[in-house]
């Protein structure tokens, strides 16, 4: 970059982040534009004071850390957030990356690799830490489920069985008697699992299903077991 990387510190911590002031300050290509202690004010200064970078921790008070994400990406999208935490749970995780996130460091890490984040976070690059990484490649890869919240949200976990068994070849006979529920039913969860996938048909379901990881299964009779 031709100038200072600006960076704008949010934790309600007040010794590391003055810590975390200190060595940022002590580096010749970036400039601190401000730190505070609460979500809303992160919202309030991304806007006055145009930082690159945001190093955010998300147990903050008011909105913290991952809805003061959202909020600042919303109007500045060119800001990159590089979450720095205590909590590595898979919530949090998600949460900051669907909030719109590019960095996700642990507290903890050693200084050279904060500095690291920062700087990739500032030129445009993702980054996480490998305990973060980790955790990102074994959800990636984990076998997928239709009891998995994560697969299609949208629907109910009743909703994401049925959807499994269409992507079988189950019939609404089978599926019926799989689950043991009407057929009646069984009509009602297909036509809304149609409207909320927006397909026109059980063809297209069925498309949609299978690319996702659903209906692997030896027959469309099997089951897995009842809820």
């Amino acid at each position: 970059m031709s100038r200072p990387l600006r960076v704008l510190l949010a934790d309600d911590h007040p010794v590391f982040r003055k810590g975390l002031h200190a060595l940022l300050t002590s580096l010749p290509d970036v400039t601190v534009v401000g730190e505070t202690a609460n979500g809303e004010d992160a919202v309030r200064m991304a806007g006055e004071r145009e930082p690159d970078v945001i190093v955010m921790d998300l147990n903050m008070p008011g909105i913290g850390g991952v809805e003061a994400t959202r909020r600042i990406l919303a109007t500045r999208p060119d800001v990159g957030v590089l979450v720095l935490t205590m909590f590595q749970d898979d919530d949090s995780v998600f949460a900051a990356m669907r909030a719109g996130a590019r960095g996700y460091l642990v507290k903890g890490s050693d200084t050279d690799e904060v500095v690291r984040a920062i700087t990739a976070v500032g030129a445009g690059d993702a980054i996480f830490g490998p305990p973060v990484a980790r955790q990102i490649l074994a959800f990636l890869t984990r076998p997928l489920s239709a009891y998995d919240e994560q697969q299609f949200p949208q629907l109910t976990t009743r909703e994401r069985e049925v959807l499994d068994l269409i992507a079988a070849g189950a019939s609404n006979t089978v599926i019926a008697r799989r689950l043991s529920l009407s057929p009646k039913t069984v009509r009602n969860h297909v036509s809304n699992i149609f409207t909320k996938l927006q397909v026109a048909d059980r063809a297209q379901a069925i498309v949609r299903a299978r690319t996702a990881g659903l209906g692997r299964r030896d027959d469309a009779g099997s089951s897995r077991p009842q809820l």
